[in-house]
């Protein structure tokens, strides 16, 4: 398929139908009961946990929140406390309403306090031996029907499933972070997740405001396996003589507001790290070793002056080209750049609609747009990939997969460059 040119009303037009189209479940029936959620319990008083918390109790639904130890527990609810009071003093709603939002959450030490609850969401870190405990306790705790969800952001949801004898109410539900803010909600249905579930999921998601798509199980769902390629491409441009502020800098252009380095020194570059760990991401792990973590250090891959204003970093520089051995200055352009982490975001897309992990392709645009910041005048990953056209997104991936067969073109993507069909129509499988 060659490029194609939309004018920006067209874009538009496409992006408000996408978000239409998303609440659609064409295979479970649109008169499936629901079931009644009338109290949430949330584990994790965290920043995910609580930012959960708020979302429920802002729409006027009861929440108890879990933490193992009451200074973590009175920690969670006074950061709570402390956003609805911004809120509040910003205008957003009258100063009385942080009172009664606040009185809507109650804490708990004792997971027995779930009996009650119509829907149980877990928000504890990234570990499958937690989070399985965690589902085997519930099992025996929650009352039936309760629907069990977890917010892993890309941990296998089957296998947290097994941990109960009842996988059918077991759904995945990943809020972004900051949860009450963020509007992406990815639905993650299961193998035996029930169709009640998902459609009281779908209800509930519009209840507190959040944008839904219904995704399937697979590493990071739709929008991080999505990311993870970006990610991968990043670092081997990096690994190949670009500056991580090139890499940014491109994308920033491209109209993304953060690039992927700008985004790991806000998150912290210790997430998943620890002292003397060696990763698949050695210039990362050398930048941690000097105590460069990101913003909250005041450096990572990136200098921070008093007003965390980014400043392009010779410590990283060096670090770069020792890990490296490339001499700086041999840098790609920033269209090079564009394509090498784009495209291959284009072409997951696709491998994640033959897999049937999306259910279509617009769905796939709507994660992007909500959840990671895609600039709405280029539409979403798939309609970029009609802007563009297969044949230059079949051009990148070949040149990539000859490096690495990860990246390798997908099926879908050599027949679209054959047969001129557009990324949007594409089917699931």
């Amino acid at each position: 398929m060659p490029a194609i040119s939309m004018t920006p009303q067209e874009i538009s037009d496409y992006i408000a139908q996408a978000g239409r189209d998303a609440w659609i479940v064409p295979d479970v029936p649109a008169d499936t009961p629901r079931r009644k959620i009338a109290k949430v319990g949330v584990i994790g008083a965290g920043t995910m946990g609580g930012g959960i918390s708020m979302n429920f109790a802002s729409a006027g639904i009861p929440v108890v929140i879990l933490e193992q130890k009451q200074e973590a527990l009175d920690r969670g609810l006074g950061v709570v406390r402390g956003n609805y009071q911004r809120s509040a003093d910003n205008g957003r709603f009258p100063q009385e309403e942080v009172s009664e939002r606040m009185a809507r959450l109650s804490g708990t030490l004792d997971m027995k306090d779930f009996a009650d609850c119509d829907l149980v969401i877990e928000a504890v870190f990234e570990d499958m031996g937690l989070k399985k405990q965690i589902f085997a306790d519930l099992d025996r705790i929650a009352k039936p029907g309760a629907i069990l969800a977890t917010n892993t952001s890309a941990l296998n949801i089957d296998e947290i499933a097994s941990a109960t004898k009842r996988p059918q109410d077991v759904i995945g539900l990943h809020f972004f972070s900051p949860a009450n803010v963020m509007k992406l909600l990815e639905i993650v249905r299961a193998d035996h997740t029930a169709d009640d579930v998902i459609m009281t999921c779908m209800d509930l998601a519009r209840t507190i405001n959040k944008i839904a798509t219904l995704v399937g199980v697979c590493p990071g769902f739709v929008g991080n396996r999505i990311l993870f390629a970006r990610q991968a491409q990043a670092q081997k441009l990096v690994a190949s003589g670009a500056m991580p502020w090139d890499v940014d800098a491109a994308l920033n252009a491209f109209g993304f507001r953060m690039g992927p380095y700008q985004m790991s020194d806000l998150a912290g570059l210790d997430i998943g790290w620890k002292k003397g760990a060696k990763t698949a991401n050695p210039i990362r792990d050398a930048l941690c070793e000097l105590d460069r973590r990101g913003q909250k250090t005041g450096a990572g891959y990136y200098d921070y002056d008093e007003n965390r204003r980014p400043i392009p970093s010779q410590v990283t520089a060096k670090i770069i080209a020792e890990i490296t051995g490339v001499a700086a200055g041999a840098a790609p352009g920033p269209d090079e750049i564009i394509a090498t982490c784009i495209h291959p975001m284009i072409n997951e897309g696709l491998k994640i609609l033959e897999e049937k992990k999306a259910q279509r392709a617009s769905d796939i645009d709507i994660v992007w747009l909500n959840g990671y910041g895609w600039p709405a005048d280029k539409g979403g990953p798939m309609l970029y990939g009609d802007l563009v056209g297969a044949e230059a997104v079949l051009a990148t991936t070949e040149r990539l997969g000859a490096e690495d067969e990860r990246f390798a073109p997908s099926k879908t993507l050599k027949r679209l460059a054959k047969d001129g069909s557009r990324f949007i129509d594409v089917q699931p499988g």
